[in-house]
Parts: C-alpha cells; sequence; structure tokens
C-alpha cells in the first residue's frame, strides 16, 4: 500500500469517526439542565425548616395522607376527563358536558385546598423558632412545587 492511498484511507476515517463523534453529541438526550440535581420538595421542606427527627416522622404522615388525598382526586379527574371526552362521540348535551365541567372544576378546586390545608398541617409541626423558615417558604412554594418543565431557563 502506497503512501497516498494509507492517507486517503486516514483521512476518510477521521472524517467519519469526526461525523459519528457529532452526531452523538447532537441526538444524546439527557437531562434538561433545570432539572440536575433538583432536590425533592419533601428535602426541601425539611432542611428550609430544619425538622427534627419527631416533626420528620409527623411530616412523612402528612406526605402520606396527603398523596393518598391527591390520589383520590386524580382518579376522579381521570374519570370525569374521560367521560368528557366521551360526550364527544355522543349527540350534543350541553347539560351532561357543563356538568362534567362543573364536576372537574370542583375536584381541581378541592386538590388546591388540600394542598393550602397540607401547608397549614406543617405549620402546626413547626416550632416556634422554625416560622420565619416557614413563612419564608411559603415565598417560595410555587417554584419548589412547579412541574419539572416548568422552571424558566433563568432560574
Amino acid at each position: 500500500m502506497n503512501k497516498t492511498k494509507l492517507l486517503t484511507f486516514a483521512v476518510i476515517a477521521l472524517f467519519i469517526i469526526n461525523i459519528l463523534t457529532i452526531s452523538f453529541l447532537f441526538f444524546k438526550k439527557g437531562p434538561k439542565p433545570n432539572e440536575v440535581n433538583r432536590p425533592k420538595p419533601r428535602e426541601i421542606v425539611i432542611n428550609k425548616l430544619g425538622f427534627d427527627a419527631q416533626q420528620i416522622k409527623t411530616y412523612e404522615l402528612l406526605i402520606d395522607e396527603h398523596k393518598s388525598n391527591i390520589g383520590e382526586l386524580d382518579e376522579k379527574i381521570k374519570k370525569a376527563k374521560n367521560d368528557l371526552y366521551h360526550q364527544l362521540a355522543l349527540t350534543d348535551n350541553k347539560e351532561t358536558t357543563d356538568s362534567i365541567l362543573n364536576a372537574l372544576s370542583k375536584y381541581k378546586s378541592q386538590i388546591e385546598i388540600l394542598h393550602y390545608n397540607h401547608f397549614l398541617d406543617i405549620k402546626k409541626i413547626c416550632k416556634p423558632e422554625q416560622l420565619d423558615s416557614y413563612n419564608d417558604l411559603t415565598m417560595e412554594l410555587a417554584k419548589i412545587f412547579a412541574p419539572k418543565g416548568m422552571l424558566k431557563k433563568n432560574e
């Protein structure tokens, strides 16, 4: 093999390797920058409020109860949405559709009430010296509990 053929082969091989490397980097799916090492809300609350072991136990019971209540309402919402979209295939029945939409609204309102009461319950387990931290935490709730994709890029 002469030097020209060897050089041509080396250039082609390096070109292919470069294309593969660039393709890999371009198409690689990784975590979004805002989601990397994002602490869980549970951890944020415990750390910001400085809960002791007993408070953590109580808080975990509150979380379990809260998740259960939210789960029940989520199931009702799923069923109501399913019923609503089944209405599309039926003849136009405005009363039924309005009734389902009112139920959905009621369920979503109940979820917000549950969230609000959950944080009132958290406040009840705070010691007096933790209340300032609790008040600071309440100002950050929307950011802490935003869905993962909802965080702004500049935050």
